[in-house]
């Protein structure tokens, strides 16, 4: 059986059922099919993923799907294809509205399925359809405005399938590229890049509050706190790291708790994840 850690940018999973690839949307369809009504999982580089120490008892595929068209106003790109790379070549060609993908190390599906965002930007603002396969196998064509998105949500977290493509409406802008490096630079200062992680693990509080989750992290005295391999990043706060590949999502868990209660005690604000638990079995 193949480890999850190692299809995870955390580097945490115990042993998948089964791990299968789709190149193809042909090919997404008939795993689908073919594993249907029995358990699976679909992901992309599985940024977001906390999977279970025990693993997962199911089928995992891995959307391989990464075919993208030439670069103009209007693009459309396979779900397998890498958000950041998508950002850095539309920014190269002197368009704008997916600079902010840079660094971000999510797949376009998975992008698009947590609403991604940061600087402003979200996945969902150039967002002008997507191409989805239930858990049958059966292809629909989704319009932006059929679709439900806030942040860090869309309404593919309430759908059994696969987001297997997605068409953008971009803006030509000389600057874009200018815009993203800094961005990239920016990132590269304050986030701990080169570590093992699942990227942020908490939603920024919404209401009254002004300050960020990470700010509230730092200021309860969280930063580089450590259960057993997992640690909260010296850097930014809001990333739990796993510095030394040795860390179990029992640590995790088990340090996402703590930066929960001490937070509430020292802010009276209740932290919300926006990671993806993903159990052995449900």
């Amino acid at each position: 059986m193949r480890l999850l850690k190692e299809i995870s940018t955390f580097k945490i999973g115990g042993p998948a059922l089964s791990i299968a690839e789709a190149k193809t949307v042909a090919e997404m369809s008939s795993l689908l099919k073919e594993v249907y009504p029995r358990r699976m999982l679909v992901i992309g580089k599985g940024s977001n993923c906390l999977f279970s120490d025990q693993g997962f008892n199911g089928l995992v595929i891995l959307n391989k799907i990464d075919f993208i068209s030439s670069i103009k106003p209007i693009i459309t790109v396979g779900a397998g294809f890498s958000f950041a790379l998508l950002g850095s070549r539309t920014a190269r060609a002197g368009f704008t509205g997916l600079e902010f993908a840079a660094g971000i190390p999510a797949s376009v599906g998975g992008g698009i399925f947590m609403n991604a965002g940061a600087n402003g930007q979200e996945a969902a603002d150039t967002l002008i359809s997507v191409d989805f396969l239930n858990e049958k196998g059966e292809l629909f064509t989704f319009l932006k405005k059929d679709l439900d998105f806030s942040y860090r949500y869309s309404s593919f977290q309430g759908m059994k399938g696969a987001i297997v493509s997605a068409t953008f409406g971009l803006t030509k802008d000389p600057l874009a590229r200018e815009k993203q490096l800094k961005i990239i630079d920016y990132r590269q200062r304050t986030q701990p890049y080169g570590e093992p992680s699942i990227g942020c693990v908490f939603r920024n509080p919404i209401g009254d509050c002004c300050h960020s989750a990470a700010a509230l992290i730092d200021q309860a005295g969280l930063k580089e706190v450590a259960i057993g391999g997992a640690k909260v990043s010296e850097k930014h706060a809001n990333f739990i790291i796993n510095p030394k590949g040795l860390a179990t999502a029992s640590d995790v868990e088990a340090l996402i708790k703590i930066i929960k209660e001490k937070v509430f005690a020292h802010a009276g604000i209740l932290l919300e994840e926006e990671i993806r638990k993903i159990a052995f079995e449900s």
